[in-house]
């Protein structure tokens, strides 16, 4: 999983390196595609389930499963890339949100508490903790910044298959649900948006843009449980994920 990982995120390094405004979605997710291919992956949302594209491309108002497309970035959008990939039989899973070009404050505080929330819930890892625990620190720092934790959506484990057990909700109560243990491994991904709101499904039957219009972003990492603390498999720099108290770990 780790060399899913590894691959992921040349993939998306590959995406950063030419987005800008003026440059497509469609363009980013040739881009991806090509560099996972090349590595020796397989993309993971290509074909799942009907999903057209290698990259998830999520614009300004949509959560989550936006569609590559002709639609240059402008600047002043904020655009979630959702990659992930397949490497000899396991998966890796990640999610960024970009600033294209300047973005107002608003935004870029947006951005920065929910990077920050799955930072927390990453932190909130330990060995004989319950899922909740992540759950409840992921939304502790969305709702103390004024934002939503978006109920439509949420994260899951991970291995051989892109989407297992269990559910992992950005929403909950510490000490509730699933034990956590060593080997199990989380995509944990926090969707945020600046106002409480629901999520709407378009005809496409996977754009997910709010109802009311409010910007939503997305970050995620895969996450393995191990007895030393948690391990971000796809982690760019182990040094962001210092914590504390304990380790949070880079591949």
């Amino acid at each position: 999983m780790a060399e899913a990982a590894a691959i992921n995120r040349r993939a998306l390094q590959a995406v950063e390196a030419i987005m800008a405004p003026g440059v497509s979605t469609a363009e980013l997710n040739r881009i991806a595609e090509d560099t996972i291919v090349s590595l020796g992956g397989r993309p993971a949302f290509k074909g799942y389930r009907g999903f057209p594209a290698t990259l998830c491309t999520s614009l300004n108002d949509v959560v989550v499963h936006g569609i590559p497309n002709d639609r240059l970035l402008r600047d002043g959008d904020i655009l979630s890339i959702d990659i992930g990939t397949f490497f000899r039989g396991y998966a890796a899973d990640m999610a960024k949100t970009y600033a294209i070009g300047t973005i107002s404050q608003e935004a870029q505080r947006l951005l920065d508490v929910t990077e920050h929330s799955l930072f927390a819930g990453i932190a909130a890892i330990r060995v004989g903790g319950r899922l909740g625990d992540v759950s409840a620190a992921v939304q502790a720092v969305v709702e103390e910044a004024g934002f939503w934790v978006v109920r439509e959506f949420v994260g899951h484990g991970i291995g051989r298959d892109f989407h297992e057990a269990p559910e992992v909700p950005n929403f909950g109560r510490a000490g509730k649900g699933p034990l956590l243990r060593p080997g199990l491994v989380l995509a944990i991904e926090p969707m945020v948006t600046q106002r409480q709101t629901r999520v709407k499904i378009l005809d496409d039957q996977w754009t997910a843009p709010t109802v009311d219009g409010s910007l939503a972003a997305h970050f995620e990492h895969t996450v393995a449980i191990t007895k030393d603390g948690p391990r971000v498999l796809t982690a760019y720099d182990p040094e962001p994920f210092a914590v504390s108290g304990g380790g949070v770990h880079g591949a």
